[in-house]
């Protein structure tokens, strides 16, 4: 007998959204952990909110969001908003009910000065590292750094010649300005003239964008600015490759599995990688007496930057230049100096997934803070993206 294809709605819906998602599914796992540590780090969303007023939306909510959004690549939180209004597994991840309403996309602007900073962004992937089941995979010896350009969200027709300032006359009010012919003076009785009014120009409206021609044009830093993102920098990363505006991410990845351990993004510069790779080495392992080991490729075998690993108790496992090297053969002669070396190159991998899945191929946010959160939130996606693999193994 046929069926009838009949669409009438139902009244009532008994819907579990737990039964809902397959056991066996890898967001499962995720989920555990990301509930979690933001458990762990309850005190710290406790002191960001006062206790009295309209309560607000948990800020557990809109961290897990975020994740999602970078682990299924949703271009915009207003299209995130749009999909978990419909996709019952997204409410499920975030913790929202069948019945519950979707809040609206300008939530995450109006938190994103007070909850989504780089402070918690840094706590959360912590506390994620910290969990009972994710701290056995971790290596506290051995990593790897390196660093890549993050394009920024402005033009290269934004970078303009940087507007010298006005000059400071505070100490001296100076004269009043001189009657202009056409104003009587006030000792006079005459009447005002009547000036006819100009008419405005017809300014043709134009329908694209203006095109620039900057061939010979020197543009540098020191005299150009980008007035779409001031903090972005023109900077290439090999010679020979086109300069862009962009920031600089960087991350210290631990060798045992490949996770980042740590997450930082600058200003794009040629001294940027070796300043942010000691700050992250500080951060993971401050004050640290253990012998550790990190592994780079040959932008990191500087003199200084050597020297100071060496202070910090930190084997520089760095690829050597062919000419003035720092690194010689007290390091080389070491079976865990070539180990390092290959086991470095798996840090491109976070990179390679940030750009293709998480969307940082190019920011949609501008200025440095922002653009550094959403580049760390998308290392913790990274990481929690590989855990059910690695935990399942």
């Amino acid at each position: 007998m046929r069926g009838t294809d009949e669409a009438s709605g139902s009244l009532f819906s008994y819907v579990d959204l737990e039964e809902r998602v397959p056991t066996g599914h890898p967001l499962r796992k995720v989920r555990q952990i990301v509930n979690d540590a933001l458990a762990s780090l309850d005190a710290e969303f406790e002191a960001l909110y006062t206790d009295f007023g309209r309560p607000s939306i948990a800020p557990e909510r809109l961290i897990r969001a975020s994740l999602l959004q970078m682990l299924f690549s949703i271009r915009s939180e207003r299209q995130l908003m749009e999909q978990m209004n419909y996709n019952l597994l997204y409410r499920w991840f975030v913790g929202l009910g069948i019945d519950d309403a979707v809040w609206v996309p300008t939530v995450f602007t109006k938190n994103r000065d007070r909850l989504l900073t780089t402070d918690i962004s840094r706590k959360v992937m912590a506390a994620i590292l910290a969990h009972p089941e994710v701290k056995p995979l971790l290596s506290d010896e051995h990593f790897s750094v390196d660093g890549t350009l993050v394009k920024a969200w402005a033009s290269m027709k934004s970078f303009q010649l940087k507007v010298s300032p006005p000059p400071d006359h505070d100490d001296d009010p100076g004269d009043p300005p001189p009657p202009s012919p056409q104003e009587p003076s006030a000792d006079t009785d005459q009447p005002p003239q009547q000036t006819e009014t100009q008419p405005m120009p017809d300014t043709p409206r134009q329908t694209h964008n203006a095109e620039v021609n900057f061939r010979g044009e020197k543009r540098s830093n020191a005299t150009h600015a980008s007035v779409t993102d001031p903090d972005a920098r023109l900077h290439k990363k090999a010679p020979g490759a086109a300069a862009t505006l962009c920031f600089m991410g960087h991350t210290l990845m631990e060798n045992r599995n490949g996770l980042v351990v740590q997450a930082d993004l600058t200003h794009a510069d040629g001294h940027g990688e070796r300043k942010a790779a000691l700050e992250m080495i500080n951060r993971h392992s401050p004050g640290s007496t253990r012998r550790l080991t990190l592994g780079a490729d040959k932008g990191y075998d500087a003199a200084s930057f050597v020297a100071e690993l060496r202070r910090m108790v930190v084997t520089p496992h760095i690829a050597q230049k062919a000419r003035h090297s720092a690194i010689d053969g007290r390091t080389t002669q070491h079976p865990g100096y070539a180990l390092s070396q290959r086991r470095r190159k798996k840090i491109e991998e976070p990179f390679g997934w940030a750009k293709t899945v998480g969307g940082m191929a190019q920011t949609v946010h501008r200025g440095l803070d922002r653009v550094r959160v959403q580049f760390t939130m998308t290392m913790t996606a990274c990481n929690l993206a590989r855990l059910p693999k690695l935990l399942a193994a």
